[in-house]
């Protein structure tokens, strides 16, 4: 015989992390197109990158009470584009296609996530010294974009 709280259980967590997905799927896929260097009109790789996340999130799903979903999700976004960064080397008509694959990753994490450069170096498992230059080099980059294209899709601090 099966125990009511055992058939409760899928039920609310599936609720739960459809609330989450509800919540923070924009920003999660905005980060990712923003990854790979696509537009956000047309973003295929940037929605499997995502997909692929969030499977590993709703795959521990019960192991992350206490924790920030959020944060667990933006980590295996990261950590899988830091994977697979070498095959997102073109660029796709994206903001941040001039950047390489390893500056969209840091400008993602320092500039749009807002993350500490010391907990980015952490997280990206560089020195800090690293995420300094590539953010500073990648900010360059991106101002100096032609007079004709600024003012279109600029990252926020």
């Amino acid at each position: 015989m099966s125990d009511q709280g055992e058939t409760a259980r899928p039920g609310r967590h599936g609720r739960e992390f459809e609330a989450f997905v509800a919540g923070a799927a924009g920003r999660l896929l905005h980060a990712a197109t923003l990854l790979t260097a696509e537009t956000e009109e047309a973003n295929p790789m940037a929605r499997r990158l995502l997909a692929a996340a969030l499977a590993r999130t709703f795959a521990r799903w019960e192991r992350l009470r206490g924790d920030d979903p959020y944060a667990h999700t933006r980590q295996e976004l990261i950590r899988r584009f830091a994977l697979t960064g070498w095959r997102h080397h073109r660029a796709h008509g994206g903001v941040l296609s001039r950047l390489s694959p390893q500056e969209r990753l840091i400008v993602v994490v320092r500039l749009y996530e807002g993350v500490a450069e010391e907990q980015a170096a952490a997280l990206l498992g560089l020195p800090v010294e690293r995420v300094r230059a590539l953010c500073t080099r990648a900010t360059a980059t991106l101002r100096s974009r032609a007079p004709e294209a600024a003012g279109e899709g600029v990252v926020p601090r």
